[in-house]
């Protein structure tokens, strides 16, 4: 018999930086990849069309082109609020390059220079939330 990889689905280790490209084009930064941008109030999204490469710069938010960068989830009495994934919008920008953003999708970014690079070349890591994750157990239980 051959053993098949369990795959831990949407958990990614908190300390490696990850970005996940959402349904919609929705960006999610973890803790470790807004670290990386020093905790940026906005980001501007850079495309290298010959690279495949999506870049996100740390800008201040009046910067023409500035997306805001939100934390997601903070709740009431939390010990860190700092703590936690940052979301931008990134719809018109995934539109914009043609990225299929149908299923979720995870990368692990690396830094060049001041930006955080996303490379499309390396393929993504499916994403699937808790509740999705229930209804395809059930499904494959019938």
């Amino acid at each position: 018999m051959a053993f098949k990889v369990f795959e831990k689905g949407s958990a990614p280790v908190p300390s490696v930086p990850s970005v996940t490209i959402q349904k919609k084009g929705l960006f999610s930064l973890n803790d470790a990849a807004v670290r990386l941008l020093d905790d940026p109030e906005a980001v501007q999204f850079l495309w290298d069309e010959d690279r495949r490469v999506i870049g996100l710069q740390a800008v201040p938010l009046a910067t023409p082109n500035a997306y805001p960068a939100r934390r997601q989830g903070v709740a009431k009495g939390n010990k860190q609020p700092n703590r936690g994934p940052v979301l931008v919008a990134g719809t018109m920008f995934t539109k914009f390059i043609e990225l299929d953003t149908s299923q979720a999708k995870r990368w692990i970014p690396r830094m060049e220079g001041d930006v955080l690079i996303i490379d499309l070349n390396e393929p993504g890591q499916p994403v699937t939330s808790n509740r999705n994750r229930n209804k395809q157990q059930e499904n494959d239980g019938d």
